[in-house]
């Protein structure tokens, strides 16, 4: 499936689109080196969020993603966020976690620099990438402004001591007036834990299975009426049990690499897609 190919396309550029979209790599590099190997020289390459955690071999994913250079684009992930996090010491490390070959890396805080310095929404050729989703009532501009909000503080130089008030999931409903720690909370959760939510947008955090079990009252983000993006080609990832999926204009990613499925690209704007297992 491609997206809707009546939207019009940023012409920004001289050059037309080209790129592919990663889904959760989740430090699974050998992978991701496989699936590189694919993509052609000449196509950026954007990655939807969670680079890190569960996998292997994380430090290999962010080299890895950090020699593509200027081809790169990246969106944060809960994941990406919980191990700044566990690295500033206001998150404690998981039992399935296994980001300790960063923790204890010689270039530790480099590599976090790097890492905290990506946004949590990308806009390029008419497309936006996320890693979870958008609330519904959030229209394009809204998206791309909190975006930034939130890339402010995770960029800044006291992002760790900010960190102490941003993880938990209180506010779950999106107000204009938030202010603060917990507007910038709102906005965390929404682009990196959102799957469900009611009508209004109120978000559900505990759901994370397949579609025909969604609990009465509350829908994917995707499927709310009157979503405010619906005619926005969107991308995402993060939901694992979705897999591959197309629905409303958008993609999901997420295809269990870290699970032992597999690690997907989607070209755009040809809407061919590229996967190869998790382990040969």
């Amino acid at each position: 499936m491609k997206f809707n190919q009546t939207l019009s396309m940023n012409t920004s550029k001289n050059t037309p689109p080209n790129f592919y979209v990663i889904g959760d790599v989740q430090g699974c590099s050998d992978a991701l080196a496989r699936l590189l190997e694919q993509i052609p020289a000449d196509a950026d390459v954007w990655f939807c969020g969670d680079l890190v955690n569960r996998g292997p071999d994380n430090l290999g994913v962010l080299r890895q993603v950090r020699d593509l250079g200027a081809r790169a684009r990246v969106v944060l992930g809960n994941h990406d966020i919980h191990l700044l996090g566990v690295a500033a010491g206001v998150r404690e490390a998981g039992r399935l976690d296994s980001i300790a070959d960063i923790l204890n890396c010689p270039e530790r805080d480099a590599w976090l620099d790097w890492l905290r310095q990506w946004p949590l929404a990308h806009y390029e050729h008419g497309v936006l990438m996320v890693h979870a989703g958008v609330l519904p009532q959030w229209s394009l501009t809204q998206v791309l402004n909190y975006s930034k909000e939130a890339r402010q503080v995770l960029s800044a130089d006291d992002y760790a001591e900010q960190l102490k008030t941003l993880f938990g999931s209180s506010p779950n409903r999106w107000k204009n007036t938030l202010r603060g720690a917990e507007r910038i909370r709102a906005i965390i959760n929404a682009f990196t834990r959102i799957r469900v939510c009611d009508a209004q947008g109120a978000m559900d955090f505990q759901f994370k299975g397949e579609l025909p079990n969604v609990p009465e009252g509350l829908m994917p983000w995707f499927r709310v009426p009157a979503r405010k993006t619906l005619n926005q080609p969107i991308i995402y990832g993060h939901w694992s049990a979705l897999g591959l999926h197309y629905e409303n204009n958008t993609v999901c990613l997420d295809t269990g690499c870290v699970w032992g499925l597999e690690l997907t690209a989607y070209h755009y704007p040809s809407g061919e897609t590229i996967s190869v297992p998790a382990m040969l």
